[in-house]
Formats: C-alpha cells, sequence, structure tokens
C-alpha cells in the first residue's frame, strides 16, 4: 500500500522532468565560432595536445571534476538485490548530493553485471572519462574484491562508500564520544555486531587510529568470531577471529566500552546496556529499526552515549558528511587514490567541527535550532557550509603528504578560500571587501553585545580577522550567553565590552564613543 510519502516522492522524480540529473554545457554555445572551438575543427587541437601530453586531458576535459557512480543493484540500500535498473534513482540521488554539496559532476552507470572479474573491467575500461569511481551498494563479499582489484588497475581514486564513507562518519562518532566520555581509543574494548563490508571497515579504519584489535569483539548472524570457527566466510574476517569462549553479543557486552551496530534489528536489548562499561558509547547504524532503539538504551541508563542511522533522533551518521568533501579534495590535488591518510584526515575534520558553535547556514536549515558539542551532537550537520573547506583541505593536505597527488596545491590558505567561495556566490562579492579591511584594522561596535544573534556575528568576525569588535552591554550576560549557546570567543582576548552600567559616570556622547572606536593614528 502506497503511503502519502510515498506518493509525494513518485511526484518528486516525475515532474517536471523525470529524474533527478542533468547535464549541462559549461561554455558560450550561442554562435558558429562558439561551435567551431567546441567541435570541429578547434576540439582537434585538443585532442592533439593531450597525445602529446597525456596529463594535459586534466586542463582540457571535465575529467578532474567527474565522478562515476556506480553500482550492479546487488545490495541497494534496506531494498536488496533489486537490480540496475531500480537502483538508478538512488544513484542519482547520490549524484544530486556530489553536486548540491560539492559541486562534484557526476555520471550514474548502472552495470548489469554481478561477476566481480567483468565488472571491473567493465568500469576499468571506462576509467579514462572519470577523476574518481565511487562504488554503490554492491553486495558482500564481491564488493571487497571489486574494490581492491579495481583499485589496482586503474590510477584514479577508488571508493566504496558503504564501507569507508560508513567507517569515517562512525570514526568521527566514536572519537568525540570518547572526548565526551573521558576515555582513549587505545584503552577501549568494543563489541562490533555485523561482519559485512561496512563493519569490517570500520574496525580497520579504528585500528589504523590506535583501537586495540585485541580488544574487538565481532558477531555475526552466528554468534562471536572466534578461533576455531569455520564458517563460510570466515576467511575474510581472519584477523578479527578471537581466542575467547564467549559465543554471543550478550556475553560479549558485558564491561564493553563502545557497541557497534551494522547489523539488524534488535540485537540487543536494554540487559546488554546495563552490562557495559560506565559511560558507555553506542552506535546502532542498522536502518530502519537500529540495533537498540535511543529510549531503550537511554531507560536502561543515563550515562549512555547514543547513535544510529535515522535522521529523527541525534547524532545521525550519514555519509553525506564526508563522501561529497573527500572526493574534493581528492579531485582538486589529482590524487590518484583515496588512502588511509586521507580517510584519518576526514575523521579528524569532522570531528573537530562538531566540538565549534554551529554557523548560520545550519540553524536556518534547521529552524533556529541552536547544536553544541554533548551527548546530542556527536557530528556536524550535513548543512554546515564549513564541511566542504574544513574536510577538502584537510583530505587534500593529506594526499599530498602521503605522495599521492598529481597536482599538488601550493595555497592552501586561498584554496581553502575558493571553496568556501563555491558554496556561497555572496562571499565572492564580499572576499576582496573582507581582504581590503583587514589591511587596514578598526575597532567596530556592536550594540546589544548580549543578543544570541550578535555574539554569533562576532565569532565570524572574530574568525575572519575583519576588525576588533567592541560589545555594548552587560558584561556577566555577555559571558553567560556566550556560555549558553557555546561559542569559543572570550573578553578581552578576542573582543573588547563597553558595560555602562558598571561605569555610572560613563558619557556616551559621540567624542567619548570616538574615543573608544578609533586608534590613535588611522593609516
Amino acid at each position: 500500500m502506497k503511503t502519502d510519502n510515498d506518493q509525494e516522492a513518485l511526484d518528486y522524480h516525475r515532474a517536471p522532468a523525470p529524474g533527478k540529473i542533468a547535464v549541462e554545457t559549461t561554455k558560450s554555445m550561442i554562435s558558429q565560432h562558439d561551435l567551431s572551438l567546441a567541435y570541429t575543427p578547434g576540439v582537434a587541437a585538443v585532442s592533439r595536445a593531450i597525445v602529446a601530453d597525456a596529463d594535459s586531458i586534466w586542463d582540457y576535459t571535465s575529467r578532474g571534476n567527474l565522478v562515476a557512480v556506480i553500482t550492479n543493484g546487488s545490495a541497494v540500500l534496506g531494498l536488496g538485490n533489486i537490480g540496475p535498473g531500480a537502483a538508478k534513482p538512488v544513484m542519482e540521488g547520490k549524484a544530486a548530493l556530489f553536486k548540491t554539496f560539492a559541486n562534484i559532476d557526476v555520471f550514474d552507470l548502472e552495470i548489469d553485471e554481478t561477476d566481480p572479474e567483468k565488472f571491473v573491467a567493465a568500469v576499468a575500461a571506462l576509467a579514462p572519462t572519470f577523476g574518481g569511481i565511487d562504488l554503490e551498494d554492491i553486495k558482500s563479499p564481491e564488493c571487497f574484491e571489486i574494490e581492491q582489484r579495481l583499485s589496482a588497475a586503474v590510477d584514479i581514486p577508488v571508493f566504496h562508500d558503504d564501507q569507508h564513507g560508513t567507517s569515517i562518519c562512525v570514526a568521527a562518532a566514536v572519537r568525540n564520544g570518547l572526548r565526551l566520555a573521558g576515555k582513549r581509543l587505545q584503552d577501549v574494548s568494543l563489541v562490533c555486531s555485523g561482519a559485512g563490508a561496512a563493519a569490517m571497515a570500520c574496525l580497520d579504519l579504528l585500528v589504523s587510529m590506535g583501537l586495540n584489535p585485541e580488544r574487538v569483539i565481532v558477531t555475526d548472524l552466528d554468534g562471536v568470531l572466534y578461533q576455531g570457527r569455520n564458517g563460510p566466510d570466515d576467511h575474510l574476517k581472519q584477523r578479527y577471529l578471537r581466542d575467547t569462549g564467549l559465543r554471543t553479543v550478550h556475553e560479549a557486552m558485558a564491561g564493553a566500552d563502545v557497541f557497534l551496530g551494522v547489523s539488524g534489528p534488535r540485537v540487543i536489548n536494554a540487559g546488554d546496556v546495563k552490562k557495559m562499561a560506565p559511560r558507555p558509547l553506542i552506535l546502532a547504524l542498522a536502518n530502519p529499526e537500529p540495533e537498540i532503539r535511543p529510549e531503550i538504551a537511554h531507560a536502561a541508563r543515563a550515562d549512555v552515549l547514543m547513535a544510529t542511522g535515522r535522521s529523527d533522533y541525534p547524532n545521525q551518521v550519514n555519509n553525506v558528511l564526508c563522501f561529497p568533501f573527500l572526493f574534493r579534495g581528492a579531485l582538486d590535488v589529482g590524487a590518484t587514490t583515496i588512502n588511509q591518510a586521507m580517510k584519518v584526515a576526514c575523521v579528524e575534520a569532522l570531528a573537530d567541527l562538531a566540538l565549534e558553535e554551529t554557523s548560520e547556514s545550519v540553524r536556518t536549515a534547521y529552524s533556529g535550532q541552536v547544536f553544541r558539542f554533548g551527548p546530542d551532537y556527536l557530528l556536524p550537520k550535513p548543512f554546515d557550509h564549513r564541511l566542504i573547506s574544513r574536510v577538502a583541505v584537510g583530505v587534500a593536505r593529506a594526499a599530498m603528504d602521503s605522495g599521492v597527488a598529481r597536482r599538488p596545491i601550493q595555497d592552501l590558505a586561498l584554496y581553502r578560500r575558493r571553496l568556501e567561495d563555491m558554496r556561497f556566490r555572496s562571499s565572492t562579492l564580499m572576499r576582496p571587501v573582507f581582504d581590503l579591511v583587514r589591511q587596514y584594522p578598526r575597532r567596530v561596535m556592536f550594540a546589544e553585545g548580549g543578543s544570541a544573534r550578535v555574539l554569533q556575528a562576532v565569532q565570524v568576525v572574530v574568525e575572519e580577522d575583519i576588525c576588533r569588535p567592541v560589545l555594548a552591554g552587560h558584561r556577566d550576560a555577555i559571558a553567560n550567553k556566550i556560555a549558553e549557546i557555546g561559542l569559543r570567543h572570550e573578553p578581552e582576548r578576542d573582543f573588547d565590552i563597553v558595560d555602562f552600567d558598571a561605569n555610572p559616570d560613563f558619557d556616551p556622547d559621540l567624542e567619548t564613543l570616538e574615543s573608544l572606536l578609533v586608534p590613535d593614528e588611522v593609516p
């Protein structure tokens, strides 16, 4: 039976034009001269240039900003093996996210092939078209072989988002959850429910960041992965087979610091949560029904930290936080692969951004809500416009430092500003104004210094180094409001306060205000 939401989704995809993506030209095509440059005879000069210098393809074609989103439809969302045709709207959705969040162009390719060898051959043959390949919704264990073989066959990044996009967001949530819990990654014990592609990628990334693999217990449908077990795919899970007498996830939960669920619904219960270590972190990522509902976990104990894969609970682990921006950085330096250093850089950028106050773009997208780092805010929101600059710059730097960048960026500060301009056209107009203002710093007074909106604006002014703010208002009220909304700027260090009430002899006439705001020497 169709729901109202189902019908709305069908209408959304049908009109005004079928689907969610289209191809647009980037050059003028309004005259005969334009056509002579775009196609014959002018285009021949470009082809000859690429024959002479293969690397010039990045200068003369769209390859450097073009990603292939590819699937065979064998493991789509919660729909299973629905085939390549039915997977196309999902791939178009992925393409739309790439374009919306990182201005990356995408061709979605649905390949009717389940044999890994033939699939890899087909994709590798198409690789000269693209700057990167994003593999989607391919079932396990074939996805492991496909990614490994394809990465070896081509000289552009190959990224299986179901594995690595999930692992990056999980690692960022774990890092921040442990920050709140006052624990170190190398000291914690972790129970993982699920041993598929996403689970293995999550564990591998966390281990590379310091998690002790000997303190990890993995379970699947047959129970704990233990030494001597001979399941059908246990050779793929060999690195997580443990010498233990534990046999069920319920047994393994006793004393665990972290539970990672990438499996199925209702795998653990309230009793399992009660057995965990103090201030436990639970990531229940199965969709639509998680391994345990947050309300059940919180009812079991008050100190639990919780994340899910759902948007209707706090701390959604959502791959859109990373993959557009990860590819943005990789494409912009011409990376030949996406390596572990680039993934870790992405984790660190996501985790650190959540420690900061939320941006105006987030408050607008979420009806004025103010989010602050804590139990209900472990990860930044997808609409935070700072994601593109923080993540892409970190990834680009890691690619260069690890030696996989074809086209290193010389000025990362300039690159960051260009990324910020990409998200907001208004910043392109204002950037020269800000640069000029920085050359001649001024003191600017802000009325109503205790207002949340004013303080949020002042935070931006401080970060951009636009001026020295002077806030008019009650000192205590300003300090309390800064603490309430979780801003990072401090009086005296970042701005000054004029507290009229604290100085009854203060005369707020023009000359007195001018003495506060105008320096003795004006350049």
